[in-house]
């Protein structure tokens, strides 16, 4: 047996990993414990929950596995300044102190916070250390239900690499090719996150959304397109990219782009955050967004003609492109693909420990044709009744307690026909960004005002912003042009025509708000502006209670699918113990709260009307 914790930290996104004999046991990011979105410190609480849920004490572990090399990374530091002197002294002043200081000495970093848990013998504590990519592809490929199967990982940087290509057979993955730092998809799409004036490592999801508001015909657009492709990356026929670091200033600065040269081409200066949306900006994010897909498709047919593979593995952060995979699929280079619900670098955690496991431990690992290992990605904290009800009365909730799920499932369906929101709390909290249907706030997807609603007044974000539906998996195919099933929330596809608006047509030139409250459809909560939907298939294997309330809702409604969104607000990570719930619920417009089988109606709350004690800074995001 061997018993493998996976730890991502110090960076973005710290999450960490348990994996027993290469079965996943748990895993979680440290943000939904701290409540800092996105904290880059020690998993302490992540890494407190994994070993409490596996039920082992540090001693017991084989090993202890980081999800990249750190060295390596001072290494690409040094060199990059060297290469780019006397650029990036300001940014050298303030890095290299940071590394001398902490990061050098990352295994002490490592030890002093697993001293933090628990004491344990640290001469016996073998601790390894695998590379950033390798991570993401061991992440994407052992869970994944293919004996064989190409990997492409793409984020940021790693070590060095930004890109990789590399095959995955039995317990073995191998890398055919990389990209290499300063060239990267990744930094490309967050230097227009950044000119776009949201938040680099947070906001480019909201530049995949807003980018569908870009008017495709208009020579604005073409314009734009065209200037990227000349002046700012050249795109090579495997999807290797060189990019001119005249325009970016994110190897040797503070920052990810030159502001004065990207006014020069672009003719506007770099949004604020928070300063209104033209449509110049919705515009450069359609742009951008093309010229990504355009580089992804490339990368995977490069893919497969290294590999002649049928499967696909995708990870790193530029897997959450949910548009780009949505391409991907109905582009049919591969019979099957399978992306890693953690993409990121939370899901480096359990990367490692799986790399660990299956190369350095070789542990014997079989596939499975039909499902991933990734347990629908339940894999955080449940909670227990006595919890609830130690919560229930810390905060004087008012609530109704049932025996039965099918009864609490029956009121809630009829509640969402009526047009309530609902804070839906159940099982295992999800591992990844996504909410798939344990953390999250569901909604009737036929209500015309829902998404203004749940923006506005639920979520506290930008109007502008889609919602995802979740939908029976057996039934997907009714409402969305798409041949494969999308259990975790990763891969657009269009609204059935039979479902959508008529719209006039000058429509593409229509306004950004106009656009946005333009009749779309039946389902218009969740149809974007482009006739899109981000889509999670419902399958009862995974979510058993899940499934029954879409399946009953459908019995009532005749609809069998749903709005899910995150159960969080702007600026806050989805919340992870019935007190989290609580908090949200009582600080939103939301109608009624189910945390297992309890039941709370906004109403019933003795001071559901003194908001301004429940609501806290909504911050950006």
């Amino acid at each position: 047996m061997t018993v493998i914790l996976g730890i991502s930290a110090f960076y973005h996104d710290s999450a960490a990993a348990l994996v027993v004999d290469g079965n996943i046991i748990a895993a979680a990011q440290e943000e939904r414990f701290t409540r800092i979105k996105h904290t880059a410190e020690f998993p302490v609480h992540a890494i407190r929950y994994c070993l409490e849920e596996g039920g082992y004490s540090l001693d017991e572990l084989d090993a202890v596995v980081f999800y990249d090399k750190p060295l390596l990374k001072f290494e690409r530091l040094l060199e990059t300044y060297y290469a780019f002197a006397p650029k990036g002294l300001k940014s050298f002043v303030k890095a290299i102190p940071v590394w001398l200081k902490d990061k050098m000495f990352l295994k002490k970093l490592i030890y002093d916070g697993l001293y933090e848990l628990q004491e344990y013998d640290k001469k016996a504590m073998k601790l390894l250390f695998t590379e950033h990519h390798l991570s993401h592809a061991a992440s994407a490929f052992y869970p994944s239900p293919f004996e064989h199967a190409a990997i492409l990982t793409i984020d940021g940087v790693g070590e060095w690499a930004t890109a990789a290509i590399g095959k995955g057979s039995g317990r073995e993955v191998t890398f055919l090719k990389e990209l290499r730092f300063p060239h990267s998809v990744g930094l490309l799409y967050s230097a227009f996150t950044y000119y776009l004036g949201f938040k680099v490592n947070s906001g480019e999801y909201k530049l995949m959304g807003l980018a569908p508001y870009g008017n495709p015909h208009d020579e604005q657009t073409k314009t734009f397109i065209g200037h990227i492709k000349k002046y700012l990356v050249d795109i090579k026929d495997d999807g290797s990219v060189w990019m001119d670091q005249d325009y970016f200033l994110y190897a040797t600065d503070l920052q990810m782009a030159n502001d004065k040269k990207w006014e020069q081409l672009f003719g506007f200066p770099r949004r604020g955050e928070g300063e209104n949306l033209e449509q110049q900006h919705c515009n450069l994010a359609y742009a951008i967004q093309h010229v990504t897909e355009e580089i992804f498709l490339k990368m995977a047919r490069e893919a497969k003609s290294l590999t002649n593979a049928e499967n696909l593995c995708l990870a790193g952060g530029v897997a959450l492109n949910c548009v780009a995979n949505g391409l991907l699929q109905r582009d049919n280079i591969f019979k099957r693909i399978f992306i890693q619900p953690a993409a990121g670098d939370a899901g480096g955690a359990l990367g490692a420990a799986l790399a660990a496991t299956y190369i350095h431990f070789e542990e014997d690992r079989k596939a499975t044709s039909k499902t991933d290992a990734m347990a629908g990605a339940y894999l955080g904290p449940a909670f227990s009744r006595k919890e609830i009800m130690l919560m229930c009365r810390s905060e004087k909730a008012v609530f109704n307690e049932f025996e039965q799920s099918d009864e609490i499932i029956n009121i809630v369906a009829k509640e969402l026909a009526a047009g309530k929101v609902v804070g839906w709390f159940q099982g295992r909290m999800e591992f990844g960004p996504r909410a798939l249907g344990n953390r999250s706030i569901l909604a009737d997807a036929r209500n015309t005002e829902m998404q203004k609603k749940l923006n506005l007044k639920i979520k506290y974000r930008e109007s502008f912003r889609p919602f995802a539906p979740s939908v029976l998996a057996a039934d997907a195919s009714h409402y969305f042009d798409l041949n494969s099933d999308s259990p975790y929330m990763l891969l657009t596809a269009p609204v059935k025509h039979k479902l959508r608006a008529v719209v006039p047509e000058n429509y593409h030139q229509l306004p950004m708000h106009e656009k946005l409250y333009h009749p779309r459809g039946e389902l218009q909560a969740i149809t974007h502006v482009d006739f899109s939907a981000r889509i999670q298939t419902v399958h009862k294997e995974a979510n058993p209670i899940f499934a029954k309330l879409i399946e009953t809702f459908k019995q009532q409604t005749g609809t069998s699918l749903l709005v899910n969104t995150s159960f969080n607000v702007r600026g806050e990570p989805m919340v992870c113990t019935p007190k989290d719930a609580w908090y949200c619920f009582m600080s939103t417009e939301m109608d009624l709260l189910i945390i297992e089988n309890f039941l709370f109606y906004k109403e019933d709350q003795p001071d559901h009307l003194s908001r301004h004690k429940w609501i806290g800074d909504v911050t950006l995001d």
